[in-house]
């Protein structure tokens, strides 16, 4: 038994020593290798000669060479430095090392360049904040071609009524239209990961609707806490309530508004509800329009969701 453990332990080493480095599982590195798929990315996400392309996670450089096929510059962001070595050895002494523009660190931490078009096989732990980093980037770029988890694709394009209808589907589609491109098989990646795969291409609605995102994000934040509830029952929690009742008073504050001193934070909540028609409505059946009501009715009684 010991000798075929053995036989296994070595194996790998030959298959790691193949394919020249150990992919950090804590970077979530898979590297898509079927070049039909990496096309079909490069083609849907239809890039000028003159684009800048943004890629994030470039890993061995599959996907960034067919870009720089397609444009004059390419700017990858890659946190792993033996990654970076790769990539630029594989565009050493090539007409596209003069195209390339390497980024190294955290995407969520740096400031993103200028762009127009963004294509990329990320990390699926960094799925959703890196999203609304790139919808809130100004200024706005023209589409993005991103690889994600296959639930977290199906929840970004999810409708109301949906079962995996949630905050980040309604947070999305406010800012961006969204469509689901083709399904991916994990054996396209090395290593293969444990999930199912899509491609989902972004483009952002510009100009974006004329609201206050962290009033609508806070809003959303609350409702979808439990979106089988009623908003009634939601908007019942007392920590909540605290909050939106300090956020009131400073609201008062800035107004030169007294607040009574019988204000019960609780049914004035209650009548704005009431007042709006949404009381009994739910998160997971209410659409972009329907949290304008509400997110203005709020807004218009002095009740603000920013930092609440």
């Amino acid at each position: 038994m010991p000798k075929i453990k053995a036989e296994k332990k070595s194996r790998n080493h030959v298959e790691v020593a193949k394919q020249g480095i150990l992919f950090n599982k804590g970077f979530g590195q898979h590297i898509l290798k079927n070049p039909l798929i990496i096309q079909a990315m490069v083609e849907k996400a239809a890039i000028r000669s003159t684009d800048v392309v943004l890629e994030i996670g470039p890993g061995t450089g599959n996907m960034t060479v067919k870009l720089l096929e397609k444009t004059n510059k390419v700017i990858a962001c890659e946190i792993d430095t033996r990654l970076v070595a790769e990539l630029q050895k594989r565009v050493q002494g090539t007409p596209h090392q003069s195209h390339l523009q390497i980024m190294v660190g955290d995407v969520l931490k740096m400031e993103l360049p200028f762009f127009h078009v963004c294509v990329a096989n990320i990390p699926y732990q960094i799925s959703s904040p890196l999203v609304f980093k790139l919808l809130l980037h100004r200024p706005f770029f023209r589409c993005a071609v991103l690889m994600f988890q296959r639930e977290f694709a199906q929840r970004l394009v999810a409708k109301p009524g949906d079962k995996l209808y949630c905050r980040l589907s309604i947070n999305t589609q406010l800012l961006a239209r969204v469509d689901l491109l083709m399904k991916v098989g994990k054996n396209n990646f090395r290593p293969p990961p444990k999930v199912e795969s899509s491609v989902v291409r972004i483009e952002p609605i510009n100009p974006p609707p004329p609201i206050n995102f962290k009033e609508w994000d806070g809003l959303t934040r609350i409702a979808f806490i439990r979106k089988n509830k009623t908003l009634s029952a939601v908007f019942k929690q007392s920590m909540m309530l605290t909050s939106l009742e300090k956020n009131y008073r400073v609201h008062c504050s800035l107004k030169n508004q007294e607040v009574p001193t019988d204000f019960d934070i609780k049914k004035y909540v209650d009548d704005i509800l009431l007042g709006c028609g949404y009381s009994d409505k739910r998160a997971r059946t209410m659409d972009i329009d329907d949290f304008l009501v509400v997110l203005h009715a709020f807004n218009a009684s002095g009740i603000h969701f920013a930092g609440s």
